[in-house]
């Protein structure tokens, strides 16, 4: 029994890379309600409480297909039962689950009140396996919330902190990584570094189908950017990333991506040409999730 349950928890991760967000909520599921009432507070093999990282890809899962209220059910239970073990990685799986949720919501403010605690955790713990995308997410809500300066701090040190954990060969997240940093540039007015960003998160993302979509989105918020690039940079390719594979990967992964069909639209208002605005139209009128631009 505990070998099925760690085994499960790590596919719920491969699952989430893949961007199949409602296979890890019912992997997720499964798994908890098999674990055992007396195992709640046991390993079983993991770096982290299986009771709480379940619960953490949960929240993540949710929050990424828009479905914010069952994410906060799971994120209040998740940092409930992580917190009494001080353990400095469940902490930071419950709090960073929770840092994704608002981050993905817009709700900058929770966002960065649950992305500080878990630099503070990892930090505390010694734990370098996750605090690079932590501090890449952080510089991203520092930056929408006009902390430019913190905000560009934070981006250099996100950026070193995964070049660092790259060079060792561990890249699981760098495709998020990678994304987060984009975007804090993009909000900061550098349109060249959120487009090299950028370009690296989709490189970075060949069967991370969840991360590339984002990645796609943030090249296409980048192409239709009212500020001109640098005239070297081959603008045509971040053009042509933006708008095709955005549906490729939209039908592949989710059922929910406002974000993505946003950025078609601005492509499409203009850039004739290109005729999938009147389904983007139709995603857009019938969902309501709250997904950053």
């Amino acid at each position: 029994m505990r070998l099925r349950i760690s085994a499960t928890t790590h596919l719920e991760q491969v699952h989430y890379f893949r961007g199949e967000y409602e296979r890890v909520v019912e992997l997720a599921t499964d798994n908890l309600a098999a674990l055992p009432a007396d195992c709640v507070y046991e390993y079983v093999g993991l770096g982290a409480l299986p009771s709480v990282w379940d619960r953490s890809w949960s929240v993540r899962s949710f929050a990424q297909l828009g479905r914010f209220a069952e994410a906060a059910d799971h994120e209040a239970e998740a940092i409930r039962l992580a917190e009494p073990t001080h353990h400095a990685f469940t902490v930071g799986v419950a709090h960073w689950a929770a840092g994704t949720h608002h981050l993905v919501k817009g709700n900058w403010v929770k966002a960065r009140a649950q992305l500080d605690h878990v630099i503070a955790a990892l930090q505390t713990g010694n734990v370098v396996l996750t605090l690079p995308f932590a501090v890449a997410s952080s510089a991203w809500v520092l930056a929408q919330l006009g902390e430019a300066s913190e905000g560009l701090n934070r981006l250099r040190e996100g950026e070193q902190l995964v070049e660092r954990l790259a060079a060792r060969g561990i890249v699981g997240y760098h495709g998020w990584g990678y994304y987060s940093l984009g975007r804090a540039a993009l909000l900061l007015g550098r349109l060249n570094e959120a487009w090299r960003q950028g370009d690296r998160a989709v490189e970075s993302s060949p069967s991370q189908f969840g991360f590339a979509a984002h990645a796609h989105h943030l090249l296409g918020d980048i192409a239709t950017h009212p500020d001109r690039l640098d005239p070297d940079l081959p603008l045509a390719r971040p053009l042509q990333r933006a708008a095709e594979p955005v549906l490729a990967v939209k039908a592949k992964t989710l059922d929910c991506w406002p974000l993505l069909w946003r950025g078609e639209d601005r492509f499409n208002q203009r850039h004739p040409c290109n005729q999938t605005g009147g389904a983007a139209d139709t995603v857009n009128s019938g969902t309501h999730c709250l997904i950053p631009s």
